[in-house]
């Protein structure tokens, strides 16, 4: 029995010893992360015009764009069901925030009394007509399932257009990224597949307010019309749909990666530096390599494989700083391999109590 025991323990530390060398390369930290949410699940079907199960649908396409996305190494895909199941709205934007996700994708398809039609994306925002509350209204009312709404959510209500505007206090942070994104998916709509453009709107989308990061919620169509709805329950309909978002989300990626490149520009130096110690109480080195007018995830992908790199917000800029160390003699060594990267024009500022100090100052402390 101890034989037994000691020869599970070995096999269980060798497992541990080989895993930790396999694929070295992957560092989920330095992946562009992507949650994507199929509407409804479980007991909440959806609509179902036509006899068409929206769930269903909002599920096919999800796993289309997901199979597509992990083709690339450089993205990780995360799913809020992968399955036919019912999962809270509140539970949805959890997963999201917990994977620290880059952006959060939302699928559903739309109904209406008439043979309306067209394709929409969606960012959080407030309702601008009646016809925004009321798509809006339709996706929220599912929390009326869910156990425990009142708490989850604070008492709000679908039914209440003042409702949706409390939930929109302080909530523009991701409003420009989110907008960008839905543009690129309702332009492939539009241009690719020739869908009606229903174009990008705001509305109060429980599931995008529980979400801190770039978010959309896409209406691939209406199964309540005739053509439309059988288009969208056809293999060929999820196909595209889904082919549609996925490149819109590559797209937006590669506006990130780009604006990297030749969107961020370095500050000049104007100071002169000597040093005459390397390390420097109370004095915190960076170098910093870019600044921007966008908004830019400090991870390793986005900076040339450089890790790690935080920002800050001055003014109107964001500013990009590789690695923190009180030695400055390290701090030269990091500019060396900055300028290796590629940032050529990249310099070392000197912060004190998080507060950017002048570096010749700093020096002579």
């Amino acid at each position: 029995m101890k034989t037994n025991s000691l020869l599970l323990f070995v096999s269980f530390i060798l497992v541990l010893t080989f895993s930790s060398f396999t694929n070295p390369d992957n560092n989920d930290a330095d992946q562009f992360v992507v949650v994507l949410d199929a509407g409804h699940g479980g007991k909440d079907p959806g609509n179902l015009g036509n006899g068409y199960k929206e769930k269903d649908i909002a599920l096919k396409v999800v796993l289309e764009i997901g199979k597509a996305l992990a083709k690339n190494p450089n993205i990780k895909v995360i799913y809020t069901r992968k399955t036919d199941k019912f999962v809270d709205l509140f539970v949805r934007g959890k997963i999201a925030n917990k994977a620290k996700a880059d952006l959060f994708v939302s699928v559903h398809c739309d109904s209406h009394t008439s043979q309306a039609y067209g394709a929409g994306t969606f960012v959080l925002g407030l309702h601008r007509n009646k016809t925004n509350f009321e798509v809006a209204k339709k996706e929220n009312s599912v929390i009326l399932m869910e156990d425990n709404y009142h708490q989850n959510y604070a008492g709000y209500d679908p039914n209440s257009p003042e409702s949706a505007i409390s939930i929109m206090m302080g909530m523009e942070d991701y409003l420009d990224q989110s907008i960008e994104l839905a543009s690129l998916i309702q332009k492939n709509f539009v241009g690719k597949l020739k869908r009606k453009d229903r174009s990008v709107k705001q509305a109060g989308f429980i599931v995008l307010h529980q979400t801190v990061m770039p978010s959309v919620l896409v209406e691939l169509g209406f199964l309540t019309n005739n053509k439309e709805g059988a288009y969208l329950n056809s293999k060929k309909g999820q196909q595209d749909m889904g082919k549609a978002i996925t490149d819109a989300i590559l797209q937006y990626k590669a506006s990130l990666d780009k604006s990297v490149v030749h969107g961020v520009f370095a500050e000049e130096v104007t100071e002169t530096t000597t040093a005459s110690a390397s390390n420097y109480e109370n004095i915190t080195f960076k170098v910093q390599i870019a600044a921007s007018s966008k908004s830019l995830a400090t991870k390793a992908y986005n900076f040339k494989g450089l890790s790690p790199v935080s920002k800050e917000k001055v003014g109107n800029l964001y500013k990009y700083y590789y690695g923190a160390t009180s030695n400055y003699n390290e701090t030269t060594q990091l500019v060396s391999e900055a300028k290796r990267k590629g940032y050529k024009s990249c310099f070392i500022v000197a912060f004190k109590n998080g507060k950017q100090v002048n570096l010749t100052e700093a020096l002579k402390r």
